[in-house]
């Protein structure tokens, strides 16, 4: 790949090798480039000297630091190379675009910058696509001040699937060597220099400039997959100055034989890192697609939405019906309350039929191949039955696990679930749950697992017992071989940082903790609310995101709530809470949500979403004892 470096300082230039005795650069994971040394050696311009072009190689650098008095190369072995006709005519004839001649002209300068300028231009064009890399700040709150104040550890990116990069991160580590803006500098042109990761936080780095051994005085955070970050070697391919830091600038007399020594061996990004960013952040969904999405005000319908934004694989759906276009419900791409034109039609799913008899101009159904698949279901043996009891994560109350009860059996393996005791007459509260899904549970998994179960309302048999409740009830519990009981090595631990979306209000997506794990089911808390706002999430869910999701794709980050805002909002939060419960007759067991101060009053209810059907890669019982 690149295989050295020499580099000057704002006020010196290299000279004969150091001395300086450095530890050599411990072993990092095999999948990144290896930055190797094989005695050619590059070099970079510090912003004053004089600059030359190496017309063996076509490296830009320090005119001082070239080899011979000519100063016509780089190192001894271009100018070794050089003296071959045959090697000057081949060089000559691919970066002039021409057929080699018996006598080869010496190098011009012309064609190289030509060639550096197009692939400037090549770069540019990929970090225009990634449109959503501009950071969007958050006054007065910074995930770096955040985890280093607090010695808080971050989920790492490969927990998250259906995030940018999650499927291909690879070895990205602690140790790892970038190339990055120099900001401790006195020249007026930007000006880059090498650092190494020291600790890594979801997509934020804490980075050290090379050369600061264990001083921290500037070490900085970065967004790895911004566009100020590159691959060593990324400076050289264009053209670009790299210079030490002026902290540092007469620490070592040879900055060459410094860098040469630290960073052979080392670690780096893959040289397309920008491009696989780029790439990942593009969403098939497009604005005026036509879903079905659920009914935000009747659990048990769907209705015809309209892609109105995309922003991160997060789609803002406007009802068709909605003529301001504030009649809007926000879920993730992947989220299961999402399905193509026709889909409740085919498995006999309830639909509200729109007053608008045809397409508006330009609206068009979104392909059926863009949804979430879910897993293929065998219901022709032993299968779910109506009345069958269950346990189920409450869609209307996140933070409970309640006695459920099925209503009905869709086809394709879809369910109608209702929650015993507080359902409305009409069914309107039923909500749909593929038998797959992670949020619903056999009959004792609560128990087992120490987790609080929520009891019917008006059960005055407490503590609630199922065994008592079947048989008074006369059910039975449906079968626990009918369950999803796969689990993934998802690599999440409690205690983990994250970016998560609060689902009782879906456009907000807030920093949380997992503070539980259960097999594949994660309780996320959301920092600085207290604990009875809590969510039960499964660990695939499309609605949880690296630390430094927000920055990166350009969605506003809510930061921890402070204690004042809790306070003052607590009394009008469950007036709101119990203002929406009344619009459904003996609808659900109280329970105040805090809305934050973002909010508007536009929506009247938010849904459980983040089941991925995406196959697990482990398995667990549902009946083993897990503490939290």
């Amino acid at each position: 790949m690149f295989d050295g470096y020499d580099s000057c300082s704002e006020d010196t230039s290299s000279s004969s090798s150091s001395d300086e005795s450095e530890e050599e650069v411990a072993p990092l994971p095999s999948s990144l480039p290896i930055i190797k040394n094989n005695g050619q050696v590059y070099t970079y311009p510090d912003g004053k000297s004089g600059m030359a072009t190496c017309e063996m190689c076509g490296m830009v650098g320090v005119r001082d630091a070239f080899y011979s008095k000519t100063k016509r190369f780089c190192s001894v072995s271009c100018s070794r190379s050089y003296s071959s006709n045959s090697k000057k005519a081949s060089i000559l004839a691919r970066l002039q675009g021409k057929p080699p001649t018996k006598k080869a002209k010496v190098l011009q300068k012309q064609p190289l910058v030509a060639k550096l300028a197009a692939y400037a231009q090549y770069q540019a064009t990929l970090q225009n696509q990634a449109k959503t890399k501009a950071a969007v700040p958050v006054e007065g709150f910074s995930w770096g001040n955040y985890i280093n104040s607090n010695s808080f550890t971050a989920a790492p990116v490969t927990c998250f699937k259906h995030a940018p990069m999650g499927t291909c991160w690879g070895d990205i580590a602690e140790g790892v060597r970038v190339e990055v803006p120099n900001t401790d500098c006195s020249l007026s042109t930007k000006v880059f220099w090498i650092a190494g990761i020291v600790k890594l936080a979801g997509y934020n780095a804490l980075l050290r400039y090379e050369g600061f051994e264990n001083d921290s005085s500037l070490d900085f955070w970065c967004n790895i997959c911004g566009s100020d970050l590159h691959p060593v070697g990324w400076c050289a391919t264009s053209g670009k100055p790299l210079v030490p830091p002026r902290t540092i600038q007469h620490k070592y007399t040879n900055w060459k034989a410094f860098l040469v020594k630290r960073l052979t061996g080392a670690k780096t990004l893959p040289p397309d890192f920008s491009q696989k960013v780029s790439e990942s952040m593009q969403y098939p969904f497009k604005t005026s697609m036509r879903v079905e999405v659920v009914d935000k005000t009747h659990l048990c319908r769907t209705r015809v939405a309209v892609v109105e934004s995309v922003i991160g694989g997060r789609l803002r759906l406007v009802y068709e019906e909605s003529e301001d276009k504030t009649d809007d419900f926000w879920c993730h791409m992947y989220s299961p309350l999402i399905h193509h034109i026709g889909w409740s039609r085919s498995i006999g799913h309830r639909f509200k039929r729109s007053d608008i008899t045809k397409k508006q101009d330009g609206h068009f159904d979104a392909p059926p191949h863009l949804f979430m698949k879910v897993k293929e279901v065998d219901a022709a043996g032993e299968w779910f039955k109506e009345g069958m009891k269950l346990e189920a994560i409450d869609p209307l109350n996140l933070s409970a696990i309640c006695v459920a009860t099925i209503r009905k059996v869709l086809a394709d393996g879809y369910l109608m679930i209702g929650i015993d005791g507080s359902e409305a007459a009409d069914g309107s509260d039923w909500f749909c749950y593929h038998a797959t899904s992670p949020s619903i549970f056999p009959v004792g998994f609560c128990e087992i697992n120490m987790i609080e179960l929520t009891p019917p309302r008006g059960y005055a048999k407490l503590p609630f017992k199922w065994f008592d409740y079947l048989r008074e009830t006369d059910s039975i519990a449906a079968p626990v071989k009918l369950f999803n009981k796969e689990v993934p090595n998802h690599g999440f631990h409690v205690g983990m940082k994250l970016e998560a979306v609060d689902l009782m209000e879906p456009r907000l997506v807030c920093v949380a903790t997992v503070t539980r794990i259960i097999h594949r089911l994660l309780r996320i808390h959301f920092d600085g609310w207290e604990d009875e706002y809590d969510q039960w999430v499964d660990c695939e869910s499309p609605d949880l995101y690296p630390v430094g999701w927000c920055q990166l794709t350009g969605y506003q980050l809510q930061p921890p709530a402070p204690q004042s805002s809790r306070d003052s909002q607590s009394s009008s939060s469950k007036q709101k809470k119990k203002a929406k419960s009344q619009q459904y007759k003996g609808h659900k067991k109280m329970t105040s949500l805090q809305l934050k101060e973002e909010l508007l009053d536009g929506e009247e209810y938010s849904f459980l979403q983040g089941t991925s059907d995406q196959e697990s890669n482990g398995s667990a019982s549902y009946y083993i004892k897990q503490e939290p």
